[in-house]
């Protein structure tokens, strides 16, 4: 009959321990959740669906990690959870992409990787740690895009323009970069001579928040500008 208790008695326990974990799982799925709402209130590629998923998996493959091999004498708990951090890595690669070299995704590339720590924390059993950082992560993303002070930079772009006049327009086309501190970082220059005209194709570097509308609408009233994009 005791060996009989014993058995209930540690089934209970296990229960108790499988009930903590599931518990876990749903806190972490809870903050990822939380991080994604923000995302998706921004219009990022990335929303509630993806960063829930994402801490999640990571506090599945944390308690995996660490509980799933127990049974194993000298196993190292560290080395299936370490695979969480470079996995991630490899999702946010794809969410970033670069046109005309500009780099769009960072942040919400980021924002995941973060999310997979949160995940980790929880799932580790570290609630405080984990909660802390999904908090961290929200307030961050809502602070800087607000105070845009904080995290301006300049941006690249480019300009593409057609002239029929290329040795009077362009001077005066550097003066105003220079005048706006612009930086032109390529330019290519083709010419045909059968029609006298000249394309030009520059590489710029606008100031933090400069509105690079105000430079096209301003050369689009220039008579000699057969057509210009940027």
């Amino acid at each position: 009959m005791d060996d009989v208790w014993r058995v209930i008695s540690q089934w209970q326990l296990a229960g108790h321990e499988e009930l903590e974990l599931l518990c876990r799982m749903v806190l972490a799925c809870f903050m990822g959740y939380v991080i994604g709402y923000e995302r998706m209130n921004r219009e990022k590629s990335a929303g509630m669906r993806t960063h829930s998923i994402v801490c999640l998996g990571a506090a599945l493959i944390m308690i995996v990690s660490k509980y799933g091999f127990e049974d194993i004498p000298d196993f190292d708990a560290s080395r299936v959870a370490a695979q969480i951090v470079s996995g991630v890595g490899f999702l946010g690669a794809g969410i970033i992409f670069v046109r005309n070299n500009t780099v769009s995704g960072l942040t919400t590339a980021a924002g995941i990787w973060t999310t997979a720590g949160v995940g980790m924390a929880i799932g580790a059993g570290a609630y405080f740690i984990g909660i802390s950082a999904g908090i961290l992560v929200v307030v961050t993303q809502v602070i800087l895009h607000k105070a845009t002070f904080f995290t301006a930079e300049p941006v690249r772009g480019f300009m593409k323009l057609q002239t029929d006049d290329y040795d009077g327009l362009m001077p005066e086309l550097t003066d105003q970069l220079a005048q706006e501190k612009i930086r032109m970082l390529r330019l290519k220059v083709h010419k045909e001579k059968a029609q006298g005209e000249a394309k030009l194709e520059m590489e710029l570097l606008y100031p933090a928040r400069y509105d690079r509308s105000q430079l096209v609408a301003r050369w689009a009233k220039d008579a000699r500008v057969k057509g210009i994009s940027g």
